[in-house]
């Protein structure tokens, strides 16, 4: 469904990179060894996050480097936080794609930006889904509630 609306993978250090990361729209970050820039997007296991942004995802993804960093500006990196610490090799093989969402010249808060700034969150969701129907309905770890992961491993 959004498959061929996503960027090819950008390593995360390069993800500034990517033409138009100045409109809001969705993120999606991978671990994946072997993963490399310029790669087709695709809903493989290692999706570890999607995220969503009304404003600029080169702005939103800055935030998530800085927590990660140390500086609390983001929840979902503070959750990729607590696996970074425990896996080194998830941020060594960190990448981001996106699907843009531009807005072009339209008015703030406008019915027109108001309805695309609603379509931005409905993408996100309609990735999480897409995500889960094709890993066993399982969100990528750090979307995941600590309930969720505790009842998924029992």
């Amino acid at each position: 469904m959004t498959q061929n609306k996503f960027s090819c993978w950008y390593s995360w250090s390069q993800r500034e990179e990517i033409v138009g990361i100045e409109a809001p729209g969705v993120y999606v970050l991978a671990s994946k060894a072997g993963l490399s820039t310029n790669t087709e997007f695709s809903w493989f296991k290692e999706i570890v996050y999607i995220g969503m942004t009304n404003a600029s995802l080169k702005q939103r993804l800055r935030q998530f480097d800085n927590t990660i960093k140390g500086k609390l500006q983001h929840g979902g990196a503070d959750r990729f936080l607590t696996g970074y610490k425990r896996n080194k090799k998830l941020f060594e093989n960190l990448f981001v794609s996106v699907l843009l969402v531009p807005l072009g010249k339209i008015e703030f808060n406008s019915p027109e930006h108001l309805r695309l700034k609603g379509k931005v969150a409905k993408l996100e969701y309609d990735c999480l889904a897409e995500y889960a129907e094709n890993h066993d309905k399982m969100l990528p770890e750090y979307n995941r509630k600590t309930s969720e992961k505790n009842s998924k491993s029992r």
